[in-house]
């Protein structure tokens, strides 16, 4: 009997790169079909924001004695999403704004630097930029005389001192939008 040597062939298959490839590129075809059938069947899922009664949470601000800045009314169409107020020896306050454009518009309230409030809430290279004068048909702001900055992102802000503290009036919203802001602010006791 003879010994049979075994064959050093592969199996059945040719294996090459081409095939590896084609294995591959069909693969990744598969993988996208899926992805866009279980895709066509989800909604789309938006993210609204929810709007926030700021009006009550200064109201407890200033039954807790604290005197804050804020909007006396918002434009049509914009909300406020939230407003945060921490108490003590130098509170904070802060009213976040959402405008009809979906921009972003923030009143922050506290004893800190102009320099250290744009720093942290506009950008650490804040540029200045002409300021703004509340017209002389507001009644009575909280400051006539506002300085203005802006950063190369296109945020803007107007800052001014008010009773030893800092008041930032800052976003993405455009100038405009942000001196309708500035021309509201009251410290009107509310109720």
């Amino acid at each position: 009997m003879s010994q049979s040597q075994p064959s050093e062939r592969p199996g059945r298959y040719q294996r090459s790169a081409v095939g590896l490839v084609t294995s591959l590129v069909v693969t990744v075809i598969a993988i996208g079909a899926l992805l866009y059938f279980m895709g066509a069947f989800r909604p789309d899922f938006e993210v609204k924001p929810e709007a926030v009664d700021y009006v009550e949470i200064v109201q407890s601000a200033q039954q807790a004695g604290l005197t804050p800045i804020y909007p006396d009314a918002l434009p049509k169409g914009w909300i406020a999403t939230g407003v945060d107020v921490e108490p003590g020896d130098r509170p904070v306050i802060m009213v976040r704004l959402l405008t009809d454009d979906q921009k972003f518009v923030a009143v922050r309230q506290e004893d800190a630097s102009i320099t250290a409030m744009l720093s942290q809430w506009v950008d650490e290279d804040t540029e200045t930029r002409p300021g703004y004068t509340v017209p002389s048909s507001v009644a009575s702001p909280v400051a006539r005389d506002w300085s203005g900055y802006a950063d190369a992102g296109g945020d803007s802000a107007y800052a001014a001192e008010v009773d030893g503290q800092t008041v930032l009036v800052f976003g993405s919203a455009p100038v405009e939008d942000l001196r309708a802001v500035v021309d509201s602010l009251v410290t009107t006791p509310i109720g």
